[in-house]
């Protein structure tokens, strides 16, 4: 190969990795951007809302909620402490904590927080959770 090409090659995977290097050290204004669209999403819902608290989070966290026995709240995976790992109560597959003081790589992919929402709520709550609901509990959760 001549030499003449490494720098180029060199040069070209930076230019790849660098955007995709930033977006990992800084999680932070992608959990913005997904709160962000949650309060819009509530104010939309209801003109009357004041913001996202991070206790009403904790207490649709910790349940106990009536729809599903089995998993009458996040909890039941995921700890009373969401700083700690968790076991799914099914399958016992094991759940990396969902605190991001524990767990910095959570709820910056928003189809991901999207898609958790939706399986979750359903099986937790009985149906979907509202924007109101989900900020709330991305509140509490960043918040540990």
């Amino acid at each position: 190969m001549p030499k003449r090409l490494i720098p180029l090659r060199a040069a070209a995977a930076l230019v790849v990795l660098l955007p995709a290097l930033g977006h990992a050290a800084m999680p932070e204004p992608r959990r913005d951007a997904i709160l962000a669209d949650a309060a819009a999403a509530a104010k939309a819902a209801d003109p009357a809302f004041a913001g996202f608290s991070a206790e009403r989070g904790r207490a649709l966290y910790v349940g106990p909620h009536q729809a599903n026995a089995d998993v009458p709240a996040c909890a039941t995976c995921h700890t009373q402490d969401p700083r700690g790992r968790g076991r799914h109560v099914r399958t016992g597959r094991p759940i990396e904590p969902l605190a991001v003081s524990a767990n910095p790589a959570r709820f910056t992919d928003a189809a991901a927080v999207e898609k958790h929402f939706v399986r979750d709520c359903k099986n937790v709550l009985g149906r979907a959770c509202t924007a109101q609901e989900k900020g709330d509990v991305l509140t509490f959760l960043i918040g540990q």
